[in-house]
Parts: C-alpha cells; sequence; structure tokens
C-alpha cells in the first residue's frame, strides 16, 4: 500500500526580503509547498511568483483566505496588519506562522490567540531564534552554570533606512502607523529568548531615544527577577560589536549574535572553556518552519518553545517599554 508524503501547503502574504529569506530556509523541509503569494499589486505578486516558481498569485487576502489551494499562510506583512490578516485567515480554518513582532500590541495578539483556539488551529510567532540548535544547546548546558544571576542581551544594528530618515525621506521602519520602530524590530530578539528561559519579570526600567517619526531608534531595558536581573540594549541608529551572556554563579554563556546564535562559548569560573556551538546547522530559517509543520502534522496547536503564553508576556514588556518610552502607535487607539 502506497503512503503520500504529507504536505503543508502555504500561502505567502508579503513580498519583501523577509519572505525572500522564510522560503530559502523553508526549501530545506520537503514537507513545505508554497502554493499561492498575495500582493496589493498583481504585477508584484506576479514578479515574486516567477522568482520562487509559486503557482498561484493572489490580489484578494478574502479570496487567499477562503482558497482551498492552502492549508496555512505565513504572514510577513507590516505588523499593524497581522492581526487582521492572521484572524480573517483562521477564521477560514487556516493555520498562520505570523513574523515577529506578531501583533502590535497585547490586545491585537490576545484576539489573535482566542481566535486560533475557536478555530482549532496552529497560530505561531515566527521567532526564529527561540527555535535554533544554538538556543538549545544553550539551553541543554544552563544548569553547568550554576545560579544565574544576570542576563545580557545585546543586538544594535545601524539601519541603512535611517540615512534616508534623516535625509528627510520616511521608510516604512519608522513609520508609527505600521506600529514599527527598534524594539518591535530588534529589542524583541533579546527579549524573546529572555522570556523563554525565566518568564514574566518581576519590574521593567526603560530608557531610549524617539526619533522624529515618535518611534524608538534605540533602548536599553534593565528587568528585575526574584533572584537575577537583566539589560537589554538595541538600536538602529548605532552598531554594537558586544556578544550577549548567562552569568552564573559557575561560570558564564558567551552567545555570539542573540538573533542568530550560531558560536556559543560556556566559559567556567576555573577558567576552562567549552565550545558549545552546534556544527552543520540548516539555514537559520529552517527551524521555525520545522516547528511549525510539525506542530500541524501532530495535531498539536501550540509551540512549547515559541507559546501563545511566551509570545503574550513579551508583547506585555514590549507595550511596556513602549508607555515608559512614549512611543504610540495608532493601533493603541483602536
Amino acid at each position: 500500500m502506497s503512503c503520500t508524503a504529507f504536505k503543508l501547503r502555504f500561502g505567502v502574504i508579503g513580498t519583501n526580503f523577509v519572505s525572500d529569506w522564510l522560503l530559502e530556509g523553508a526549501a530545506e523541509d520537503p514537507r513545505f509547498e508554497v502554493a499561492a503569494i498575495y500582493s496589493r499589486s498583481q504585477d508584484t505578486a506576479n514578479a515574486f511568483a516567477e522568482k520562487h516558481n509559486i503557482p498561484h498569485t493572489l490580489i484578494s487576502l478574502e479570496k487567499m483566505a477562503s482558497s482551498p489551494l492552502i492549508d496555512a499562510v505565513y504572514i510577513a506583512s507590516p505588523t499593524a496588519l497581522h492581526s487582521e490578516q492572521a484572524i480573517l485567515f483562521m477564521e477560514h480554518g487556516k493555520h498562520v506562522l505570523c513574523e515577529k513582532p506578531s501583533a502590535s500590541n497585547v490586545r491585537e495578539l490576545s484576539r489573535m490567540i482566542e481566535t486560533a483556539k475557536k478555530y482549532d488551529v496552529v497560530f505561531m510567532e515566527a521567532m526564529k531564534s527561540t527555535l535554533m540548535p544554538g538556543f538549545k544547546a544553550v539551553l541543554q548546558h544552563l544548569p553547568e552554570i550554576g545560579t544565574v544571576r544576570r542576563y545580557f542581551a545585546s543586538y544594535c544594528q545601524y539601519s541603512s533606512r535611517y540615512d534616508k530618515l534623516k535625509a528627510g525621506e520616511v521608510m516604512n521602519a519608522f513609520k508609527p502607523e505600521l506600529s514599527n520602530g527598534a524594539v518591535m524590530d530588534l529589542g524583541i530578539y533579546t527579549i524573546y529568548p529572555l522570556v523563554v528561559l525565566w518568564g514574566r519579570p518581576l519590574g521593567i526600567s526603560a530608557t531610549g531615544t524617539l526619533l522624529s517619526t515618535g518611534v524608538d531608534g534605540q533602548g536599553a531595558v534593565n528587568f528585575e527577577y526574584e533572584d537575577k536581573c537583566a539589560t537589554i540594549l538595541y538600536s538602529k541608529v548605532a552598531d554594537s560589536l558586544l556578544p550577549s551572556e548567562i552569568q552564573g554563579e559557575e561560570g558564564t554563556i558567551v552567545i555570539d549574535k542573540i538573533q542568530s546564535p550560531d558560536r556559543i562559548l560556556l566559559k567556567y569560573r576555573n577558567g576552562i572553556s567549552q565550545d558549545i556551538s552546534v556544527a552543520d546547522r540548516q539555514n537559520e530559517y529552517y527551524y521555525e518552519v520545522k516547528e511549525f509543520i510539525d506542530l500541524v502534522q501532530s495535531g498539536d496547536r501550540e509551540s512549547s518553545v515559541n507559546s501563545h503564553l511566551n509570545s503574550l508576556i513579551t508583547l506585555e514588556i514590549i507595550d511596556e517599554v513602549r508607555r515608559q518610552l512614549g512611543v504610540v502607535y495608532p493601533a493603541d487607539k483602536n
């Protein structure tokens, strides 16, 4: 008796470079199939479809959501559109892999999670780093550094779009109406692993720099936990070469890039160092797609790592950081 290999047919919303990256990684999972691309422009949809050999193009979200051509959707549109689009597709029984940050604020995300449960579909935030082998190595070796006392993470990367902003041209990356800014784009990479490791903090104190559009260009946030503290730095207006660290009483784990943990060192207090990096890993975007397809195939509805609760706590923190910095989005008023 023949057995048909499992395939999950995806629609894609978003024709930007993030979708390019995701599709490159997703191609490494034989269960992934991209069946359709949505764009507001037929020409743009056609060009993206030709680039990635996608058989169907649509310029109507409603038609894609109700289409029998797809089982799931990957959403890589501007953050301000995530909630409305995800809810539409879940109401039509489609599973949703939603690019980070999953929503503009906690209120939107709560509605998305409620919808996923109501329609019995998978909803997962596409936070790649916490599903990569490097982060799993951190989790595996964490007990070896003893009682953890401090988490420090930095993701500071000067944005070419900032040059255009200084020249008077406002790009999407700095538009509050799209729920953008540095903490949403880069800061989340430093916050999400912290939440996966230790959950909701007891206290948050944030400082930062606002840009002419009203969004944050950079920030520094301190977190209080019962027996440890944490500090994160993020920026789209300056670079940093600092690694990230988890400091314990018996040693320290040093992570080269918190947004894509690759080279990871375990340094004990006695001077011995151990390289706990994972060799021969796959494309960094493969792992979130694998996790998502695993959930659909197994009948589970929620990742144990990129869980609904972890995504909610992360957005709770970002909401509070924005409140302290004075960053307000139109989505906050809806």
